[in-house]
């Protein structure tokens, strides 16, 4: 099984190098395709070195498109068997790789979902968010018929082949809501594993705002009653 693993990436100066790191240290990944979404923060320089060195290739948007447009842009270009989307802001830890992967290596699951509230160890803040979170949840479960804990996870872990005959459109963060909501109307096998979590706050750059929770309830009813 050969793993291709997405970053999409958007002014992440501080912590590319970082992730990267902790990326390649699992061993488990065959290739690691780095999406910058129009960085203007140096990003850019830094990725330019590390293109074609440990199993990296970098592609650069030329101007910023969204989280969802990056993603669609790696998942187009990975190469792998099996694709995992990594966050570039050091939230999601690496060594969670052997766990997501599992269900898929078993033959259980098509799809994996890590869980931010299953029960492992996070950092205890932003209470709002995390009301949000539930509630997105929430509605997803009631549209859908499903028992998820956590929708909107960057942790999604699929067989390539799931991709095939979908159209995402996603530009956005309602690519989580999107996805979740196309692979659960094709019945895909979803399995749901406990994860670490190390939330970052606002003033330490955290993108997703509130105008995007409103995005992921319209997309959700959008996608529940068409395609």
């Amino acid at each position: 099984m050969k793993l291709s693993v997405i970053i999409p990436v958007y002014n992440e100066v501080e912590s590319i190098q970082v992730i990267l790191k902790r990326v390649q240290d699992t061993k488990l990944v065959h290739e690691i395709v780095v999406v910058d979404d129009g960085s203007k923060d140096g990003t850019r320089d830094v990725l330019a070195a590390l293109d074609g060195k440990n199993s990296v290739r970098v592609i650069l948007h030329e101007r910023n498109k969204g989280k969802g447009a990056a993603v669609r842009t790696g998942m187009s270009a990975a190469l792998g068997d099996v694709l995992l989307i990594q966050d570039a802001d050091l939230e999601y830890d690496p060594r969670d790789y052997p766990q997501l992967l599992q269900p898929i290596e078993e033959g259980l699951a098509d799809v994996v979902y890590g869980s931010r509230f299953l029960g492992r160890a996070h950092r205890v803040t932003m209470f709002w968010h995390l009301v949000a979170n539930k509630m997105l949840t929430l509605m997803t479960n009631i549209l859908y018929n499903t028992i998820l804990t956590d929708m909107e996870t960057g942790y999604k872990v699929f067989r390539r082949e799931i991709l095939n005959g979908m159209t995402l459109r996603a530009n956005s963060f309602d690519f989580e809501p999107e996805f979740t909501a196309k692979i659960l109307k094709r019945n895909f096998r979803i399995f749901e594993v406990p994860i670490t979590f190390n939330p970052r706050d606002y003033d330490q750059g955290k993108k997703i705002k509130l105008h995007d929770a409103f995005e992921a309830v319209w997309t959700l009813l959008k996608y529940r009653f068409v395609e």
